[in-house]
């Protein structure tokens, strides 16, 4: 009997033994160290900014119906070498184009983004692949460090005018060399208020398609030469001339690995105001076409179906957008994917299946808000609650008054047997022939 009861407690201590280097190999595994602080943002939750990894690189994919892409991303190692990284926008994730608004839709190809993201929230259902918590410590070859980090689930993405505008900084033209309409600008990314520490700087080309605007004009690199601006040929200080860069990137002769290329060049305030104002109008459009997006705070269930609903609206719009918002006024509410692909009934429309009713309250929250977060809140109240509005929940809403439109059919999720993997386009969407 004392013999089976120390093959009992030994057996015992062996399982656990077993259980706790499962554990230990599967954190190992996937880049956890045992006792390392993993962050990953939570449902319904507003991630903070100083939690998010950050990183530059060159837009190659978008699946903008998806909310998704690749970037090949700047390391240490050859540009050319790095293979595009998928990347996943968060539903409250912000795209920023010519410092304004905007969706993946509006950014070309090729673009140098900035980059804020995190661990994908919930690595079941992402979007994207999921990689090692430690990945971007990790040496590709060629590629380098740092070309395939982990966090690939995307805050804030910005070309490089509006990183600069949001950091207040400007490029400081040091010095131009040009034959045939094409060359080399020196340059410097600096704050521009100045400051005793001088940034590194950097050579990138530039050519005659590259685009140049002053105030109300466009103009090319030849205009630049008529004018006297820039020389015909030859080499010309530039004397720290304030300018914002749009930046691409273009494979380079000579050996050269990692050079970037001018694509536009804002010569002054004014220049950048318009094209900021003509993204703004194509993003606002776009948004009163989509609805805005938020999560869902509270639900408040009555009788026979009703129901209050507190939600907070995704921020990084238009302030006249969220204006329509007004206490009294009538909205429709829908539920919404991760990707924020609207829920829809069969062949019926979003603004069919909507929840309808008056918007009881709208408020508005005091001081700093977290990135990606309006700081409105607003109750609604309806008298057909939905199964996808439940708390911590991505819906879309629209104020009554904002056009009914019908969005394509690869936007939306068509009926309740619609899986999460129905977010991926498989090669039925194409027609038949």
């Amino acid at each position: 009997m004392a013999s089976r009861s120390w093959f009992l407690v030994l057996r015992s201590w062996l399982l656990l033994l077993t259980l706790v280097g499962s554990l230990l190999f599967h954190a190992t595994a996937i880049g956890e160290e045992p006792g390392t602080e993993v962050y990953r943002p939570k449902p319904g939750k507003f991630p903070p900014l100083e939690k998010a990894h950050s990183y530059r690189g060159e837009l190659i994919f978008v699946d903008h119906a998806n909310r998704r892409g690749s970037i090949r991303i700047q390391s240490d190692g050859k540009f050319r070498f790095i293979h595009p990284h998928p990347f996943a926008m968060l539903p409250y994730g912000i795209v920023r184009y010519h410092g304004a608004p905007a969706d993946l839709r509006d950014v070309p190809l090729g673009t140098m983004m900035h980059v804020r993201a995190y661990l994908p929230p919930d690595p079941k259902s992402s979007a994207v692949p999921v990689l090692p918590v430690d990945n971007r410590t990790r040496k590709e070859g060629n590629a380098g460090v740092g070309a395939s980090p982990a966090e690939n689930h995307v805050l804030l993405l910005e070309d490089e005018p509006s990183h600069c505008l949001r950091e207040g900084k400007v490029w400081k033209l040091q010095e131009v060399s040009i034959e045939n309409n094409a060359g080399m600008i020196v340059a410097r990314r600096e704050s521009r208020e100045g400051g005793t520490t001088r940034a590194e700087e950097e050579s990138m080309t530039f050519d005659a398609a590259t685009r140049i605007w002053r105030g109300r004009e466009f103009l090319g690199v030849h205009e630049l030469i008529a004018d006297g601006a820039w020389p015909g040929s030859g080499k010309k200080s530039l004397d720290d001339q304030e300018v914002l860069l749009g930046i691409t990137w273009k494979p380079t002769p000579g050996g050269v690995f990692t050079r970037f290329h001018i694509s536009d060049i804002w010569l002054d305030d004014a220049s950048i105001q318009r094209a900021a104002r003509h993204q703004n109008e194509t993003h606002k459009a776009f948004i009163r076409s989509r609805w805005v997006p938020a999560f869902v705070d509270t639900v408040e269930y009555g009788k026979f179906g009703r129901a209050t609903v507190t939600a907070t609206l995704f921020g990084g719009m238009d302030d006249s957008l969220y204006a329509d918002f007004k206490k009294g006024s009538r909205a429709l509410l829908a539920a919404s994917e991760n990707t924020l692909k609207h829920w829809a009934g069969g062949t019926a429309g979003t603004a069919q299946m909507a929840s309808k009713g008056p918007i009881l309250d709208v408020t508005r929250a005091d001081g700093k808000v977290p990135l990606g977060n309006s700081g409105i809140q607003i109750r609604f109240e309806t008298d057909l609650i939905t199964e996808g509005i439940r708390p911590t929940r991505v819906v879309r809403i629209r104020p009554a008054n904002w056009p009914d439109l019908h969005i394509p059919r690869e936007e939306y999720l068509q009926d309740h047997k619609a899986s999460h993997e129905d977010r991926f386009p498989t090669p039925g969407i194409f027609p038949k022939y």
